[in-house]
C-alpha cells in the first residue's frame, strides 16, 4: 500500500510545541503525510499500520559533522587503545605487542583518544622508545585524536623524518610540526601530519566493508538518519557510498562537504558537476558543500587563540592557516556554486579573523548558509566572539560530545581561564542561536560517539571524561538537546524545512526507541536504544 501508519503511544514531534495525545504517524510516498491524535487513527483507512505500542517515536537524528569514512576505516583497520579501554601506558604497549599480527604493509597502527595522555593513568604519551619495545622491525603508530601520532623509530624513518627534518609549511588540518626533547632528539611525536605520514590503504574491497559495515554500525544503528559527511577520499568515500545507496546496501542521506586541499582542490569542489555523475538520488547523496581548516586542534596545541597555550613556555598561541585572501576566494566560489562552507576553526582567534573575513564578503541571495565548526566549544570572550559570529553572518555548529571527550583537560593546554568558559549552550540557546549538535568522529575519537545520547547526556550533565561537573548552569533540558541533535542538526546542513521534526510534508525518517528520553535519568541517558529506523518510511534498521 502506498501509505504506512505508525502508531506509538509516545510521538515526539520536537517541533517546540509538543500536543497532549498524539498517537500516530501517518506515511505517503516517503513524506509524512500527517501526524494524528488517538482520536483519528480508526478513520484512516486502506494503510499498512505498524504499531509500536509504548514505545517512542521521534525524528530521525542529524549529525551535520563526521569523518564517517574515516572512523569506519579506523574501527575495521586499526588496533584499539583508547582509553579507558587501555588505562595506563603498560595496558598500551601489551595490547600492541597481542595485535602484532595485524600488522600489514610493514605498519601496526593504533588509535587512542584526544588528549591521551591526560586520559590515561600515567599522565603521558607512550614514548618513542618505549613503542621500539614493542617492534623495531615495523613501524608502530598511534593517532590519538586525528591531531597528534607517536611514532617509533621505524615509522619514523618510513616517514622521511630524522634529526634535521623540517615540517613542511602547509596545511590541511592544521601547519604541521615535529617534537624534539632538550638535546634535540625526535620524541616521536608528530602534530597535523596525518596526511603526511605513509600509512598502509585498505584494498577496495577492504575499504568498502569497512564503510558500509561502520555506517551501518556506528550511525544507522544508532538512530542517525542524514550524515553530514566530511570527505576524505573520493573513490572509498564519495563512490564507495554512492556505489552502496544506489545498490541498496547503505540507508543513510549523505550530505558530503569536499574537503578542500585535503581531498579536492577548490576549483574541482566548485566545478564538481563535471566530474562527480552520481548514480543515488539527490535525496540520499549529495555534495553540499567544502570544508576548510583555519586551524589545528587543541591536543597539538595548533589550535589558533588570542592567549598563549598555558603549557608551552608563553609562547605558542597556535597558527591561522588561511589567509584573508583565502578565507573571501573560500566564500565567494561556494557562493556561486551553491555550496556550504563549513570552516574549522577552533580557537578563538581562528573564529576572529574568519569572520572578520567573512564579513567583507558579499552573500548570494538564499545561499547556503556559511558555518563555523566549534564555534560554541571553547568561548572566551563570549560577547566579543558572539558579536564576531553575528557580524558575518555565520552558523556556530558546537560538539557537545566534547565535554565529554575533552573539557576537563583544557585549562592545562590553554589555562586555568578556559574551565569556565566552555560550551556556553544554555546562554546561547537563550540568545537565540540555532544549535547543533554533531560527533566530529575521526580517529582516536570516544568509544560510542557516533551515539546521540553521549551528546546529549553530555548537554544535559556537563560530566566530563572522569565524571567531574562543567559549568552545571550552562545546561539544557533534554527536550533542547534532542531539538539540537534533529532540527539543530537540519538547520546546520540547511534542511530544516525536510527533516528534523514530525511534521506534514517532511521526509518520513523517523526512529523508534526503547523508551522515553524525557523520562530517562539522565545518567541513563546513554543506554537508550534504536529500536527501528525508518528511512522515507521503510524500515532500515531493526534492532
Amino acid at each position: 500500500m502506498a501509505r504506512t501508519l505508525l502508531r506509538s503511544e509516545h510521538v515526539l514531534t520536537l517541533t517546540g510545541d509538543e500536543s497532549d495525545g498524539l498517537a500516530g504517524v501517518l506515511i505517503r510516498d516517503g513524506l509524512i503525510e500527517a501526524v494524528l491524535r488517538g482520536a483519528e487513527l480508526d478513520s484512516v483507512t486502506d494503510v499498512r499500520v505498524v504499531d509500536l505500542g509504548a514505545r517512542t517515536l521521534m525524528p530521525g537524528f542529524v549529525d551535520p559533522h563526521a569523518h564517517a569514512e574515516v572512523a569506519a576505516k579506523a574501527d575495521y583497520a586499526m588496533v584499539d587503545v583508547r582509553a579507558p579501554g587501555c588505562g595506563s601506558v603498560a595496558e598500551v604497549l601489551d595490547t600492541l605487542r597481542a595485535h602484532l599480527g595485524d600488522a600489514r604493509d610493514g605498519w601496526l597502527v593504533a588509535q587512542g583518544n584526544l588528549f591521551f595522555d591526560q586520559k590515561l593513568a600515567d599522565g603521558r604519551f607512550p614514548t618513542r622508545d618505549e613503542l621500539d619495545t614493542v617492534s623495531t622491525d615495523l613501524a608502530v603508530a598511534i593517532r590519538a585524536g586525528g591531531h597528534l601520532s607517536i611514532l617509533n623509530s621505524k615509522a619514523l624513518e618510513l616517514a622521511g623524518i630524522d634529526d634535521s627534518y623540517r615540517a613542511v609549511d602547509y596545511s590541511v588540518t592544521g601547519k604541521p610540526s615535529v617534537q624534539r626533547d632538550e638535546s634535540g632528539r625526535l620524541t616521536g611525536i608528530v602534530t597535523e601530519m596525518d596526511k603526511l605520514l605513509p600509512f598502509p590503504t585498505l584494498s577496495p574491497q577492504q575499504a568498502r566493508e569497512a564503510v558500509e559495515t561502520g555506517i551501518r554500525d556506528l550511525f544507522t544503528a544508532r538512530g542517525v538518519t542524514t550524515i553530514g559527511e566530511i570527505s576524505e577520499t573520493l573513490d572509498e568515500g564519495l563512490r564507495t557510498f554512492d556505489d552502496a545507496i544506489a545498490g541498496g546496501r547503505m540507508s543513510a542521506r549523505i550530505h558530503l562537504y569536499l574537503w578542500t586541499p585535503g581531498t579536492v582542490t577548490l576549483e574541482q569542489a566548485c566545478d564538481h558537476t563535471a566530474w562527480a555523475s552520481l548514480r543515488s538520488d539527490a535525496q540520499m547523496l549529495r555534495i553540499a558543500g567544502v570544508k576548510a581548516f583555519a586551524d589545528g586542534g587543541y591536543s597539538a596545541a595548533r589550535a589558533a587563540l588570542t592567549q598563549p597555550y598555558a603549557h608551552d613556555g608563553g609562547h605558542n598561541c597556535g597558527e591561522v592557516a588561511l589567509s584573508t585572501e583565502q578565507i573571501v576566494e573560500l566564500a565567494t566560489r561556494t557562493q556561486a556554486a551553491g555550496l556550504q562552507l563549513a570552516v574549522h576553526a577552533n580557537g578563538d582567534r581562528a573564529q576572529l579573523e574568519v569572520c572578520e573575513a567573512l564579513a567583507s564578503v558579499v552573500r548570494a541571495p538564499h545561499g547556503p548558509r556559511i558555518r563555523i565548526e566549534h564555534a560554541g566549544n571553547f568561548v572566551p570572550d563570549y560577547p566579543k566572539l558572539a558579536g564576531a559570529w553575528e557580524n558575518a553572518d555565520i552558523v556556530p555548529v558546537p560538539q557537545p560530545v566534547f565535554i565529554y571527550n575533552f573539557a576537563e583537560f583544557l585549562p592545562s593546554y590553554v589555562g586555568e581561564y578556559s574551565r569556565d568558559r566552555q560550551f556556553p549552550l544554555r546562554r546561547m540557546l537563550d540568545d537565540g542561536w540555532a544549535i547543533s549538535g554533531s560527533s566530529d568522529v575521526w580517529v582516536g575519537s570516544e568509544i560510542g560517539q557516533t551515539n546521540p545520547f553521549l551528546s546529549i547526556a553530555s548537554a544535559v550533565a556537563r560530566r566530563t571524561f572522569h565524571q567531574r561537573p562543567l559549568n552545571a548552569d550552562q545546561g539544557v533540558t533534554v527536550y533542547e538537546a534532542l531539538r539540537m541533535h534533529t532540527h539543530g542538526g537540519a538547520y546546520a546542513i540547511g534542511e530544516e524545512h525536510t527533516r528534523g521534526t514530525l511534521e506534514p510534508g517532511k521526509l518520513a525518517d523517523v526512529i523508534v526507541l526503547d523508551r522515553d528520553p524525557l523520562s530517562t535519568p539522565v545518567e541513563e541517558l546513554t543506554d537508550i536504544r534504536v529500536d527501528e529506523v525508518f528511512l522515507g518510511g521503510e524500515s532500515v534498521f531493526r534492532r
